[in-house]
């Protein structure tokens, strides 16, 4: 692609020409203007969607590649789509919103490479009555600048003129290739099953899939009965970290910024290899492994929770995706035998469902998770504060602040991440993280979509959904509501992880609800919270080894916890014997 980026045709001054189609008289004369149209060569059916614009100074890479929270995002704007025809014309002008920039007339002038994309949706008419047009996932886990069947334009090399009024045109002529889906293995598996609950909910046939990572001997050993580990997550592509041969010998090493480690991709192979002879070592226990795919309409991953907005994910994964895995792959099938962890999203949920669905789990191993006492909602406590941008403050408009390295330092808002949203998306369809909170965590609005916990725009926040959110979602909060009936349910499960210098402040929650769990009596909780010195985002428990090596280790981290939790809690008669040949 960089060969196509270096050999676009510069557009003059006058803005000409771009793809063939000839441009549109500008509407407003104080920034550029784009005319998108799309091929009829793609479909003559009208779309939904939205439609970006999407201007880039770095030509290594499409500017679809290149928009981020980060110091060097490249510019975005977007605009909503209803009944697009195939002949017809949409304009960018300085009306349509912009992340980081807020218009088109406050872009420089310059060369840049433009591209257009249309996230497109289709209606889902939901089992209540209500109709929502949404982003449906294809397989690549709700990423809009990779979704199959999006359409989207080569970019071209412009010019923005000094006075701002240059009138460009773009083609969408391109679409997104589809998925070509993993291939089973000797170890690992993949499945699919139609649910039921999720069907009923949204109206149309609804899959969940899963990733299955089978023990050493398991053909061999048909009389053995498994227990299973759920790693929760982002929606993955297939099981990770699992390696049946050694690093390739003429690997180009790559330097990991985040982790701040040389050759890091051989590091990567290496510990996936070393997990692959550990799995299969002789003395080695045997035991499922299973990664969940649940992506929904509005993010990469469901939270594994029942909600007014996805439907009853949880409950769906819990009584009818891990049943069928544990009846296909002969799993134990008792919740003595059951256990979950993961990182971040994936550390949220695993304390979430071992907390919703307190006997079907024995143990969650919770790493950074995503924020459990709304008190410390990242840097907004959304029961006491007024706005979710700024700190109440008579005289000053302070930013809070939402994302920063280990020393402090400060490098993105959560106004920022919210403008990204905006743009990408109204109505909680942006496919990103403050969108799918809500998608999760709110009451479904009367227009089918959920309601804001603050305004887009401004950060206000809304006391009666800050409530909502409190009562069904606020683990820390039921935890201490219902102590009397969950506490005996859940003593010795909860093992809590997070680094002090968690980059997006999910530590703050941790100590929240450390506090109460320390509090707590009969029975007192029982299980484990720790943290990681100047340790950031996704720190899990680990104090010998950085998050770069740690993380590539979740499947065997916590096995010697399990393994006495299984020795010390199963019930009389249970099978601790046939899967450990």
């Amino acid at each position: 692609m960089q060969s196509r980026l270096f050999n676009a045709v510069l557009i003059t001054l006058t803005g000409i020409l771009i793809s063939g189609c000839q441009s549109q008289t500008a509407t407003d004369q104080s920034g550029p203007t784009f005319s998108i149209s799309f091929s009829d060569a793609l479909t003559d059916t009208p779309q939904d969607g939205r439609l970006l614009l999407l201007l880039a100074t770095d030509s290594s890479r499409e500017p679809r590649f290149q928009i981020n929270n980060s110091a060097d995002t490249q510019l975005m704007f977007g605009i909503g789509v209803e009944d697009w025809q195939n002949e017809s014309e949409l304009v960018f002008d300085t009306t349509a919103i912009g992340f980081p920039l807020n218009s088109l007339a406050a872009v420089p002038p310059g060369t840049y490479y433009a591209q257009a994309l249309l996230n497109r949706y289709k209606d889902f008419h939901l089992g209540n009555g209500k109709v929502v047009s949404l982003a449906p996932d294809r397989g690549e886990g709700q990423q809009w600048n990779r979704k199959p069947g999006n359409f989207y334009s080569e970019p071209v090399r412009i010019e923005i003129n000094e006075s701002g009024s240059s009138n460009f045109s773009l083609v969408l002529d391109q679409v997104i290739a589809e998925i070509t889906p993993p291939e089973d293995t000797e170890y690992i598996k993949h499945i699919r099953m139609r649910s039921e609950l999720l069907s009923e909910f949204w109206g149309e046939d609804v899959y969940l899939g899963a990733h299955i990572l089978l023990p050493k001997g398991f053909d061999q050993h048909p009389e053995a009965r498994y227990p299973l580990m759920v790693f929760h997550g982002h929606f993955p592509t297939d099981i990770g970290g699992f390696r049946t041969q050694p690093p390739d010998a003429n690997l180009e090493p790559q330097y990991s910024a985040r982790f701040d480690l040389d050759g890091y991709n051989i590091i990567q192979q290496q510990e996936a290899y070393d997990f692959y002879q550990t799995w299969t070592g002789d003395d080695f226990p045997r035991y499922l492994v299973i990664e969940i795919q649940h992506p929904t309409p509005y993010y990469d991953d469901s939270y594994a929770v029942n909600s007014a907005s996805q439907g009853p994910y949880g409950d769906a994964l819990t009584y009818e995706l891990i049943p069928f895995i544990e009846e296909q792959f002969r799993g134990i099938g008792e919740g003595w035998a059951r256990f979950t962890y993961g990182g971040s999203t994936g550390g949220w949920e695993a304390m979430a469902v071992q907390v919703f669905y307190p006997d079907e789990y024995n143990g969650a191993f919770i790493a950074c998770p995503d924020p459990i006492d709304f008190r410390a909602y990242l840097t907004v406590n959304i029961y006491d504060d007024s706005n979710g941008y700024y700190y109440d403050s008579q005289f000053q408009k302070l930013p809070r602040p939402g994302h920063r390295d280990y020393l402090g330092n400060v490098d993105a808002s959560q106004y920022d991440y919210n403008r990204l949203e905006s743009v990408l998306g109204d109505k909680g369809r942006s496919g990103q993280q403050y969108d799918i909170w809500e998608a999760t965590y709110s009451p479904m609005g009367e227009d089918g979509y959920p309601v804001r916990l603050w305004n887009k725009d401004t950060g206000e926040i809304d006391p009666v959904v800050a409530n909502y959110w409190k009562e069904n979602f606020d683990l820390r909060y039921i935890l201490e509501r219902d102590w009397s009936t969950l506490g005996p349910k859940l003593e010795g499960k909860l093992h809590i992880y997070a680094g002090d210098m968690d980059n997006y402040y999910l530590n703050n929650a941790v100590y929240l609800t450390e506090k109460f769990l320390e509090s707590t009596t009969n029975p007192y909780y029982a299980g484990e919270v720790d943290y990681g010195d100047r340790a950031e985002h996704c720190w899990n428990g680990d104090q010998e080894n950085g998050n770069g090596i740690s993380r590539l280790r979740y499947n065997t981290m916590y096995l010697p916890k399990i393994l006495n939790r299984i020795e010390t809690t199963a019930p009389e008669g249970a099978d601790l014997t046939s899967w450990r040949y």
